[in-house]
This record gives structure tokens, C-alpha cells and sequence, in this order.
């Protein structure tokens, strides 16, 4: 029989044991979503039976408005990132306007696709059905890196369904040189990545908001927890992970066919999608209007939610 050598002095069943009892201590349980919903639900809060999940959205704001804005969240986000944007878009200087936003299949408490298949042609079937099941005709759709990415991509599909468009440090270009997200990186690396699956330290989500952010005093303890509490919804972690390792695929030439009225609004220092990307969509959109607010990271809707209602109050009157 051939001898099993030891390793680093260890043998074999004590490194067993030692990853073991690692696994024990930090490994962490999916979290039932009827838990998350005590915690993340509010009033505003309802559930629509769609696609084989229960689609957690908010619909605020005057319900005679026939043309709302309708706000989609990126990747490993949620509805909750409109939070601030969403109150002032509500309060009295806005109260004409109605808000529809929601979790995207794969985050928040919507949870995984059943199918568990993530590309632009499914995401943009389950808007169109979302906003079918609603009666939304037509809306203003606004959406932030991988829902930039969506926004974009439906907007070409349905053009007579949307009559403003705005990106937000959207997807739409390859990438460049960017620092990228850290959930990327380690979804490269074999067995590693799948490790995740079980063992997410709130550690590595704080690491991951501050490529995120630029002005890290935005990351409190409350918003790691609330990033890190909806990544461990049931399915959420699995449905991360095969968006991380197989990334949507995109068609940047198509960008040059959009001819609705686009409102492009950028961080400067967005870590993730560089500000370049923001000039080209200025020059493939035609008659497009590109705001770039300084010292902002990747999502201004959470460092300067008062800025971009502005910005969206001028673009959409």
C-alpha cells in the first residue's frame, strides 16, 4: 500500500480535523428570508408571484402617475440602495412622481431564478412581466451598473415602453483597468470560490463596499450588515457566484441604437466602471445629457442621493 505523506509536518487526518473545525467556526448558514423580512421589509413592502419567485418590490408615490420611474439595483445590491434617493424623489418637491423599484432575481429578498440562468435576454422578460403584471405601459427606467446594464438592454427591446432612460455607472463597455470587485477576483480562483458559498465573512463584504464607495464614511456597520444579511438570503450567495464566474455577456455596438432621451450620471472615482465609460455612452447616445459628480465612488444614489434627485427632477421635467 503507498504511504500517505504528511504535510508541513501535519498528517493528513489532523489537517482534515483543523479544516474541520475552521469550517465549524467560521461557516455560516443561509438565512431563511421570512427572518430577512422582519428586518428589511417595510409598509411599502409587497411580494409578487412572478417567474417562480416571490418578487419583494416597492410601488410609492401617487399611483395616477401612468409614467413612473422605475429604479434597478447592481450586482449584490438591493432595493434598499434607493432608500435615500427614493425619500427625497417622494417628499414635497417631488410628490407628483411615483417610484417603483424592486429586488432583482438573484438579491434581496426575491431570492435565486429558479431557472438559474442570469443574462440580459432573461432579465429583461422578467422586467417586461413585472411591469406587464402592474399595468405599467410606460416609465422613465433608470438603473446602476449591472442594472444600467439591464435598463439599457430592455430599452432597446421595449423602446416604446420607456421614455426616459438613465444610467448610472452602468455596464455596457469591456473593461478596462479598472481595480474591480474583490467578489470577482476570488470567484477566479478555483475551490476558493466555491468556499464562499459557506464561509462570508462580513470582513470581505467591508472590503468589497470600499471599492464600492469613495467617501468611506458611508461605510457604517449598518450598511455592511445590510449588505452582508441579504447576500446570505437563501440562494443568494450561489446566485452571486455564477453571475461572478460567468459574467453577463453584452453587445457595446448595439449601444449606438438607442434614440431614447438618455440622462447618463457618473461617480468620478467609480473604482469599478471607470468615468471613461460614461464619455463613451455620451458619444454612442445621441442628444445624450452626462453629469459626473467629483468624489463619488460607484454609487452616487447612496454618497449623494440629493445631488441625483436633482439631476433626475431637471432630466425628467
Amino acid at each position: 500500500m503507498k504511504k500517505i505523506l504528511p504535510i508541513f509536518g501535519f498528517s493528513i487526518g489532523t489537517i482534515v480535523l483543523i479544516l474541520v473545525s475552521l469550517f465549524s467556526v467560521f461557516a455560516q448558514r443561509d438565512i431563511p428570508v421570512e427572518k430577512l423580512k422582519i428586518k428589511y421589509c417595510t409598509n411599502a413592502s409587497q411580494f409578487m408571484p412572478l417567474m417562480g419567485m416571490q418578487v419583494h418590490f416597492r410601488d410609492e408615490g401617487p399611483i395616477t402617475d401612468t409614467s413612473p420611474l422605475v429604479l434597478i439595483h447592481g450586482t449584490s445590491s438591493s432595493l434598499n440602495t434607493w432608500d435615500n434617493l427614493t425619500s427625497i424623489l417622494l417628499s414635497n418637491a417631488y410628490s407628483n412622481k411615483r417610484v417603483i423599484r424592486m429586488d432583482m432575481p438573484g438579491f434581496g429578498l426575491t431570492g435565486p431564478s429558479p431557472e438559474n440562468v442570469y443574462s440580459f435576454n432573461y432579465f429583461s422578460r422578467f422586467l417586461d412581466s413585472f411591469l406587464n403584471k402592474l399595468q405599467v405601459k410606460s416609465c422613465m427606467l433608470a438603473g446602476n451598473s449591472l442594472g444600467g446594464g439591464i435598463a439599457w438592454h430592455y430599452t432597446l427591446a421595449h423602446p416604446e415602453k420607456v421614455k426616459k432612460l438613465i444610467l448610472i455607472d452602468a455596464t455596457g463597455y469591456p473593461r478596462k483597468n479598472e481595480k474591480g470587485s474583490l467578489g470577482f477576483k476570488i470567484a477566479s480562483i478555483p475551490v476558493l470560490n466555491n468556499l464562499l458559498l459557506f464561509v462570508t465573512p462580513k470582513v470581505l463584504v467591508k472590503k468589497s463596499l470600499e471599492t464600492v464607495f469613495y467617501d468611506k464614511s458611508y461605510i457604517t456597520e449598518a450598511t455592511i450588515t445590510r449588505y452582508h444579511d441579504l447576500l446570505l438570503s437563501k440562494g443568494n450567495r450561489r446566485a452571486a457566484l455564477s453571475l461572478f464566474q460567468n459574467p453577463l455577456q453584452q453587445n457595446a455596438e448595439a449601444i449606438i441604437n438607442i434614440s431614447t432621451p438618455t440622462l447618463i450620471l457618473w461617480g468620478e472615482q467609480d473604482q469599478l466602471i471607470s468615468v471613461e465609460n460614461a464619455y463613451l455612452f455620451q458619444k454612442d447616445i445621441k442628444g445624450s445629457v452626462l453629469e459626473v459628480y467629483k468624489s463619488v465612488g460607484h454609487i452616487p444614489m447612496e454618497e449623494v442621493p440629493s445631488l441625483m434627485a436633482t439631476s433626475i427632477k431637471h432630466f425628467i421635467k
